[in-house]
């Protein structure tokens, strides 16, 4: 099948989902409303409280939320066919991760930017917000730890990449000075500045390897993760103008150009789609995916449709940034939706492979032997894996976790563009130094997120902690969420607890969900509450059974044997603690559901919490 029809078809409904369905959304279900002075001008403080513009914010909350997920989630799905991974994305995204977003950041806005965890407190109970927190960090640690590794990977002994990625830094902090303090408010000089410096940077890293230069930007994996984390305790703790979100916009540019320029090489090649729509693996038994398609299609793809991570974006720095209510649709549902077609993107580019040559770059080397036979009987026979590792100019036959298939398959659509056939290894190492900053720029945003989490708990125990300008506070939460994920990565135990992330992940949207259909109830609108119930139900359902089937099927069985039992135990402790938190979070929301509906609660008013109309009417 060509890859148009599915292309056209992704774009046409987005459009129509951004124009009608978050319309309807932001008028009668969040609400939004432009008289109220939105906390980043209420409670300005030129650090973390800074009103910004919203191409910038834009650009920084897509860079926070589009992480490794929408590229290696739908690469890995296609084993089970190209169909079921492309409705996933389509669905997921309008009817679920757009929603989930965009009712997370108006709860936060009318909660002065509060966590995911202080909003389900106030619209649930302590209970809840309790169970939520302990959730969240949970979470947000092993994901900044499991995507640091990826980054990690990526770039070790990779000067190329490192030298683009290191020329980011001081490009975003020239511009941030400039259209924030010297050029206050010319976005359009600095994004021009940024552009050019950045596509320079691009080009002449391409000189970097074999020049003088290339020992400055060499190095291994524990020096790496040291630079890592001094670059995440920067982001955490400068002000969010000067560093964060003019790099995460900088980036932004480059990733959204990037997919539009691969957009551009599928209209202009139409490349075939060689998986078949479904295969075999639908029913289990998969090399990549050992699981059936329900419930582990909606586990690995997940940033593409819905992510419980987007809910700590959404509830951490973008509610601290937004200027007007009216600006939300914009960059929760835009964001979510150009998320949602990176992911489309990826899935043709995976697909466009032929079938073996997909599963013989995604399967480990010893195991592709033992299934040969089996991918033969299901037609997939032809192979082009010596042209492309050559033509690439690296082994690719076993390098598995979906990065380099995709970069492979992207590298193969751009190389057909007329003029560019003789490019295939600048695209490869193109593509894998994209991939690598797609996923940085969400370990950034994350910690400063981990920061204001951890601030905020610490601030039950001792006042000044809570307030996020406080700089001993700023200081001290930052080292200690840079210090626990990159621990995880220097001593290489996050492959220890990355497996439970994918399930633990979807949890977290779930507990996200429950908390927005709260905050939809509490304020008198029930008949508008199916737009959360829906994906609640079906995130609930599909995550709980993924977390029964790893906890009987993996961790389980891992515990038992000697050599994996404390990989194991670990896995089975935090997922139980993840599901029961869920399970917790909605049992104590739904009676006080029913309570606000049959009218025996009182139905909170629908304003910010900081909100007088004598201080409105005064400004």
């Amino acid at each position: 099948m060509n890859a148009m029809p599915l292309l056209i078809a992704a774009l046409a409904i987005f459009a129509l989902a951004y124009r009608f369905y978050f319309s309807f959304m932001a008028a009668k279900v969040a609400v939004t409303n432009d008289k109220f002075t939105t906390p980043s001008k209420r409670l300005y403080d030129g650090q973390n409280y800074y009103p910004m513009n919203k191409w910038v914010l834009f650009g920084h909350h897509f860079a926070a939320i589009a992480g490794a997920g929408p590229l290696v989630g739908p690469v890995l799905a296609t084993q089970f066919g190209y169909f079921p991974g492309f409705l996933w994305i389509v669905v997921g995204a309008v009817m679920a991760g757009a929603v989930h977003d965009f009712i997370i950041l108006i709860a936060s806005v009318r909660y002065d930017g509060k966590s995911l965890a202080e909003i389900a407190k106030m619209e649930i109970s302590k209970l809840s917000g309790v169970t939520a927190s302990v959730a969240v960090l949970i979470i947000l640690i092993v994901a900044m730890a499991g995507l640091g590794l990826v980054v990690v990977n990526s770039l070790a002994e990779s000067s190329w990449g490192l030298f683009t990625i290191a020329s980011t830094i001081p490009i975003a902090i020239a511009m941030g000075i400039w259209m924030f303090q010297i050029r206050k408010g010319k976005i359009a000089e600095a994004t021009i500045g940024g552009v050019i410096l950045l596509t320079l940077a691009v080009i002449f890293g391409r000189f970097i390897p074999g020049s003088p230069l290339e020992q400055w930007f060499t190095f291994n994996h524990k020096t790496l993760t040291i630079l890592l984390a001094s670059y995440g305790f920067l982001a955490s703790v400068l002000p969010v103008w000067l560093l964060l979100s003019p790099r995460d916009y900088l980036s932004s540019i480059m990733k959204l150009s990037v997919i539009g320029l691969l957009a551009l090489g599928i209209i202009v090649v139409a490349p075939t789609l060689k998986m078949p729509a479904f295969t075999q693996y639908v029913h289990g038994g998969g090399p990549i995916i050992p699981g059936t398609l329900f419930p582990y299609l909606f586990i690995t793809i997940a940033c593409g449709a819905i992510s419980g991570f987007h809910s700590l974006v959404s509830s951490g720095t973008t509610p601290k940034m937004l200027m007007k209510e009216s600006q939300m649709k914009f960059i929760t549902a835009g964001a979510m939706l150009s998320e949602g077609i990176v992911s489309i993107l990826a899935l043709i580019a995976a697909a466009s492979l032929l079938p073996l040559d997909y599963f013989i770059i995604n399967v480990p080397v010893d195991k592709l032997q033992s299934i040969l036979p089996q991918l033969h009987a299901m037609g997939f026979t032809a192979s082009n894996i010596t042209q492309l590792s050559s033509e690439v100019g690296e082994k690719i036959i076993g390098r598995t976790g979906g990065a380099v298939s995709l970069a492979v398959g992207m590298a193969q659509i751009f190389s057909n563009i007329p003029g560019l056939t003789k490019l295939m290894s600048y695209w490869y190492h193109f593509a894998i130094m994209f991939e690598a900053l797609f996923i940085l720029t969400t370990i950034d945003a994350g910690t400063r997120i981990g920061r204001f989490i951890l601030q905020e708990a610490l601030g039950k125990i001792y006042k000044p902690f809570g307030r996020t300008n406080w700089i001993p506070g700023n200081l001290i939460a930052s080292f200690l969420i840079v210090l626990a994920w990159g621990y995880f990565i220097y001593t290489g135990s996050v492959s220890t607890i990355w497996p439970m992330f994918g399930t633990a992940n979807q949890l977290l949207a779930a507990v996200a969900l429950t908390i927005g259909t709260s905050y939809i109830i509490n304020r008198g609108r029930a008949r508008y509450a199916w737009m959360t119930i829906i994906p609640l139900v079906f995130v609930t359902i599909t995550t709980l059974s993924a977390g029964i089937l790893n906890i009987t099927n993996l961790f389980l069985p891992q515990v038992f044997i000697e050599k994996t039992s404390v990989q194991g135990l670990i896995n089975l402790v935090l997922t139980i603690t993840i599901m029961i938190s869920v399970v917790i979070v909605i049992a104590d929301a739904v009676p006080k559901w029913i309570s606000v509906i049959r009218g025996q609660r009182k139905i909170t008013e629908d304003v910010p919490i900081g909100f007088s109309v004598e201080t409105e009417s005064a400004k």
